[in-house]
């Protein structure tokens, strides 16, 4: 399989020879609103910088060049953007995680969608939908419905997106279930100023390690919309004090990996 980190959540995996688009937000910078009181949401972290803070690394049409299917985890603006939605063939095989974003996915005008399950496969690829929590307690009620999928095929590795969510005890059962070799884990520790953590911080990033201490596991979600805590320098110094280094990777923008 190789991965490619695109921008914040925006993968291209290409795995049992076929090519997945997740999460696509393919905004140019700076032409969204920020997470906070602009758009109904609490006040966050940098609410005067317009998201995405950062451009993507190459043109779309590289991006949804040859993509087979597009996953979208959750309809938030930093996972399903407009440009996303104007860019991609309206016939393109497209999953969501339920009902409720499938309909709105087809009120865009994709002819294609079908939701994710436990047993869902494409062209032999093996995509189960995992659970997620996008937060811990009171907040959970705003961030709403998430999900992450593990993909399988005979020959290759199984792979474990886990998508917007922290560390909680249905992630631990999905590698426990799973046995994932390679983990995709959001954590930029998003936050607003109340509320606390919305998707994974470091120490979130050491429990999937200690639950998985012989998987590869890629650090994405960061430093790319304005409500990030957590930025690669300081993700990156936390790994190497805990000697973890071979094991976590955190890429930037762009940045690809085969396994």
């Amino acid at each position: 399989m190789k991965i490619r980190l695109i921008r914040n959540a925006t993968l291209v995996v290409q795995y049992a020879g076929k090519k997945f688009l997740i999460d696509p937000m393919l905004a140019e910078k700076g032409t969204l609103p920020a997470f906070g009181p602009e758009v109904g949401l609490p006040d966050a972290p940098r609410h005067d910088q317009k998201n995405p803070l950062v451009s993507l690394p190459t043109s779309i049409e590289t991006i949804i060049q040859d993509i087979d299917a597009v996953i979208v985890t959750h309809l938030h603006p930093d996972h399903w953007d407009m440009a996303a939605i104007r860019a991609l063939p309206k016939e393109i095989k497209l999953f969501s995680q339920n009902e409720e974003d499938a309909t709105e996915i087809r009120n865009a005008g994709f002819q294609n969608v079908e939701v994710l399950q436990e047993d869902t496969v494409f062209e032999d690829v093996q995509l189960t939908k995992t659970k997620g929590e996008h937060g811990r307690g009171e907040i959970l009620k705003a961030a709403g419905y998430v999900c992450g999928v593990v993909f399988k095929h005979s020959s290759e590795k199984t792979l474990y997106l886990a998508g917007d969510t922290v560390w909680y005890d249905a992630v631990q059962e999905v590698i426990n279930t799973h046995k994932p070799e390679i983990i995709v884990v959001n954590a930029g520790d998003n936050q607003f100023l109340v509320g606390g953590s919305l998707v994974m911080g470091k120490d979130d990033v050491y429990d999937v390690y200690k639950a998985a201490p012989d998987a590869r596991i890629i650090s994405v979600h960061m430093e790319a919309v304005n409500h990030w805590t957590l930025s690669r320098e300081e993700l990156i110094s936390f790994i190497n004090k805990k000697g973890i280094s071979a094991n976590v990777l955190v890429p930037d923008d762009g940045e690809s990996y085969s396994f």
